[in-house]
């Protein structure tokens, strides 16, 4: 039984076939290129011919075309020696530097002029053993003036000292500026001893 077809449907039909048609070729040609063995090779872009330089003699004559000759140099070559010399490692670490004094922060500073010292400053061990230690330095003076003094009925004798301004008065036994010990006096000297020292002076008696 025919079935009579609108404008509408049959335009649809038509759109539906030509889709139907477009896939049938884009399967009909994706299966030719996986059976023939895919798609054709890439062209190559074409390859520019280098000129090479004429080799030299003696590969035109011995070497195969295309070789190189190393280049030797004579001063190089012949001055390279690996081998060691301690003789002259040796002497390289016996140099010091000594210096000549001279200001290395200054282009026009003159050398400066350093003594030498005539004798060695420590005493010399020999010369020690024969001399020996050094004496002690002397004590010093007592540094009092005897200018007088006085007795008593009862023998007791005082004497009259005097240093800068200061005047002291002790007896014989008696201490001075906490210091000096008085221990004798007669009329015309006194006997006094430097504690710190353990020396005894005689001081004359001097007449103001």
């Amino acid at each position: 039984m025919a079935l009579k077809l609108g404008a509408e449907d049959k335009k649809k039909v038509y759109i539906a076939g030509a889709l139907g048609l477009v896939a049938l070729v884009l399967i009909g040609k994706t299966l030719m290129d996986t059976f023939s063995g895919g798609a054709p090779p890439p062209t190559l872009p074409p390859q520019v011919a280098v000129q090479r330089p004429p080799a030299p003699a003696s590969s035109r004559s011995g070497q195969a075309p295309g070789a190189h000759e190393a280049t030797k140099i004579p001063a190089v070559a012949d001055n390279l020696d690996p081998t060691l010399h301690p003789e002259l490692m040796a002497q390289a670490e016996s140099l010091e530097y000594t210096g000549n004094g001279r200001n290395i922060f200054s282009l026009t500073s003159a050398p400066v002029d350093i003594p030498k010292p005539v004798a060695s400053v420590r005493p010399n061990a020999a010369e020690t053993a024969q001399t020996g230690p050094p004496a002690p330095p002397p004590p010093p003076p007592i540094d009092l003036k005897f200018f007088g003094f006085s007795a008593r009925q009862s023998g007791i004798k005082r004497a009259f000292f005097l240093r800068g301004d200061d005047v002291f008065i002790a007896s014989e036994g008696e201490v001075v500026d906490h210091r000096y010990k008085v221990v004798k006096i007669a009329p015309t000297s006194a006997q006094v001893e430097d504690i710190p020292y353990s020396n005894t002076q005689s001081l004359p008696l001097v007449q103001n």
